[in-house]
């Protein structure tokens, strides 16, 4: 599977073949990929965000495809997306990645309403993305009030 380009992409490059966690796994994989953008221009930082998800439906449809399942816990390319849409805006710095880490691995693993809705009914690579870039959302939204309460 890591052979097929797209395979290794929605497996997190091997991340999502972990033996427990493979979520989580994913979301470490997408730290290295948040650090290598998270300089940049916030347009710049929404529109790669933006073309992870759209390519991510394609990603994890695929992926789930050869592996013969709706929504394989191996394919984590929406953790990595689901990371990269908590992380928008954050701080710099190791305190605000760990804090955006657990935010939104709490998110994706409890699933409060709406997520728990999209990962019930929609399915297919949007299905695979939509539930994890709305955790990230909630996880964003979290990690701004503290921010903005000046917490950390």
């Amino acid at each position: 599977m890591l052979k097929r380009p797209v395979c290794f992409l929605g497996l997190g490059f091997g991340s999502g073949l972990a033996p427990f966690a493979p979520g989580t796994f994913g979301t470490i994989a997408a730290i290295p990929i948040y650090m290598l953008m998270e300089l940049l221009p916030l347009t710049i930082y929404l529109l790669v965000t933006t073309i992870f998800f759209i390519l991510g439906i394609y990603i994890c449809q695929k992926s789930a495809d050869w592996l013969g399942k709706d929504d394989p816990s191996a394919v984590v390319w929406d953790e990595i997306a689901g990371y990269l849409v908590t992380m928008i805006a954050a701080p710099s710095g190791w305190a605000w990645m760990l804090l955006g880490f657990v935010l939104f691995r709490f998110f994706d693993i409890i699933k409060p309403w709406p997520i728990s809705w999209f990962d019930k009914n929609l399915h297919g690579g949007l299905g695979i993305m939509v539930d994890d870039v709305v955790a990230g959302m909630f996880a964003a939204f979290c990690l701004q009030l503290i921010v903005v309460a000046n917490i950390l």
